[in-house]
């Protein structure tokens, strides 16, 4: 059963008397966020998103970690950047942030039920989460909320920079991808050929890796390599279309949903991977 909050006990509360006596001061930074999130409108959202876990979750099974504990336990997941694991580390070693998740003298969750209560939380209640906080601020005069510095510098990711051969060789993984998804819808109901579901994705990714490969070499020859090497890719990628459009139609007055889904992917990726074919046979 989802609960709100945990109840502060007495003994806690002396604990954090004895802090007070011993001069050891709470961040300023934890008292202000701590003010921000008192704020109901924000709980009751966020409630709104956990309570969906189960469709009982409100009125019935063992209790659960409080709902207060979840947003101030993410809240300063963010703050500092932590991971689940030690989020909860830190909280169950710290009497001051043990005070600032009103988790007091419970026992914390696991670091993988934190996890699925983060998940549970909507894109949307998020946006609304940090609209929210700035109104707040600025009501509070935290912050001024006029100007935004962004940094724009760039960031080395795990994205491979696109280039057309790329393109190529990732239109056939996601059309082979789905044809062979449609062929265990279709293969009892059609008379599809069996090249129709041909899997074209190594003949395509082994020729973007030499075209890869010729293109930090020098020279005619290497150019030559290229140029062959790319029409060859061109044309496996529109066998893989012609394919997935015969697949697409034959799954055209299908109902069911696996067969739907399929459908509306193929319609979504076909219009793009002969975009890109169109835009590689332009340049090379």
């Amino acid at each position: 059963m989802l609960r709100d909050k945990f109840l502060i006990d007495s003994l806690f509360t002396l604990f954090m008397q004895i802090l007070e006596l011993t001069g050891i001061q709470i961040d300023p930074e934890l008292i202000e966020i701590d003010r921000i999130l008192e704020d109901d409108e924000i709980f009751q959202r966020v409630k709104r998103d956990l309570s969906r876990r189960c469709p009982k979750t409100l009125i019935t099974g063992r209790n659960s970690t409080p709902v207060e504990v979840i947003i101030r336990l993410l809240a300063l997941k963010h703050l500092y950047n932590w991971s689940y694991e030690d989020t909860l580390r830190f909280v169950s070693d710290s009497l001051v942030l043990r005070w600032f998740c009103r988790v007091y003298l419970h026992a914390l969750c696991s670091d993988k039920t934190l996890l699925r209560w983060a998940n549970l939380i909507q894109p949307q209640t998020l946006e609304v989460f940090n609209e929210r906080l700035s109104t707040i601020a600025c009501g509070l005069k935290l912050t001024r909320g006029r100007k935004l510095r962004t940094d724009g510098t760039v960031v080395e990711t795990h994205i491979h920079h696109p280039t057309d051969s790329s393109l190529l060789a990732d239109g056939v993984r996601v059309l082979s991808r789905l044809l062979k998804r449609a062929k265990g819808l279709l293969q009892d109901e059609t008379q599809l050929a069996v090249e129709t579901f041909r899997d074209r994705n190594r003949s395509a990714r082994n020729a973007a890796r030499r075209i890869s490969a010729a293109t930090r070499q020098r020279g005619e020859a290497a150019q030559a390599r290229i140029q062959e090497t790319y029409h060859h890719l061109v044309w496996i990628t529109q066998a893989n279309v012609e394919q997935a459009r015969q697949v697409l139609a034959a799954l055209k007055d299908r109902q069911d949903e696996q067969a739907q889904k399929v459908r509306t992917s193929l319609e979504q990726f076909i219009p793009r991977v002969a975009h890109v074919i169109a835009q590689a046979t332009r340049r090379v």
